[in-house]
């Protein structure tokens, strides 16, 4: 698979701070399911805390990807969704310890009146394209 391409700022359209416009690639499809901050076991990971809990989320991310054969570094797209969009920067961080800031991908933010349930400040899906 050669290298996605990754547009911030197509023409006419305002440049993206925090995410790529476009991403394009050749390969694999891997989508991964919404993950929730649960550990191991089942048991919730930092409740109230967005930080935490964005934290575990892409470190759950990251172990379904490799159970894919894929990495962050294949990820085309990222979904949000999240019961306070006061939670971003803290997803930001967590995205920026597994993605650099020249490869971020597509993304959506969706703030949601509730997820599953009330202790779930956030849910994070990935779809991701690996070579051939």
């Amino acid at each position: 698979m050669s290298e996605p391409t990754r547009i911030s700022a197509p023409d006419g359209v305002a440049p993206a701070a925090q995410y790529s416009h476009v991403v394009s690639a050749t390969g694999r499809f891997v989508a991964v399911s919404g993950q929730l901050a649960l550990d191991g076991d089942g048991e919730l990971v930092g409740a109230g805390d967005p930080a935490v809990q964005a934290r575990q989320v892409f470190e759950n991310l990251k172990r379904c990807l490799t159970a894919a054969g894929a990495g962050f570094e294949h990820v085309v797209k990222l979904t949000y969704f999240v019961t306070d969009t006061a939670h971003l920067p803290a997803i930001r961080a967590a995205r920026a310890a597994h993605i650099p800031d020249d490869r971020l991908p597509a993304s959506s933010a969706v703030q949601v009146a509730a997820l599953v349930a009330p202790e779930f400040l956030m849910e994070i899906e990935a779809l991701a394209v690996v070579g051939e």
